[in-house]
């Protein structure tokens, strides 16, 4: 199912507002990119969004790649890539409870 979410929208503001939020980022493949953040951020449905140590895996809708290119294009530099040329982007997010962090990662096709 493609997520249209306003709570990883505003996780994905903040992070880029804010980049000392930011705990650690990897660039993960040529296409990825994680982020974990302290859990003490305040994220609308987190329970849902951020499930606890389990991974949540959704492709962001069409429509919100389309809207948010700009947002989405700032977290691929990130990846170490000069050439963004992704169509879908893939969410995939946890909540770590042992290191009280949360964990968000973009993977870019």
């Amino acid at each position: 199912m493609a997520s249209n979410s306003d709570s990883i929208y505003y996780v994905l503001s903040k992070l880029k507002k804010h980049p000392e939020l930011i705990i650690s980022q990897h660039p993960q493949y040529s296409n990825a990119i994680v982020i974990t953040f302290n859990d003490q951020m305040k994220v609308a449905d987190s329970e849902f969004y951020f499930p606890k140590n389990k991974l949540l895996v959704n492709r962001l809708a069409p429509s919100f790649v389309a809207k948010n290119g700009d947002l989405l294009d700032y977290f691929f530099q990130l990846t170490g890539q000069s050439n963004p040329g992704y169509h879908d982007v893939w969410v995939t997010t946890s909540h770590v409870t042992k290191a009280q962090q949360y964990l968000i990662d973009l993977s870019y096709e």
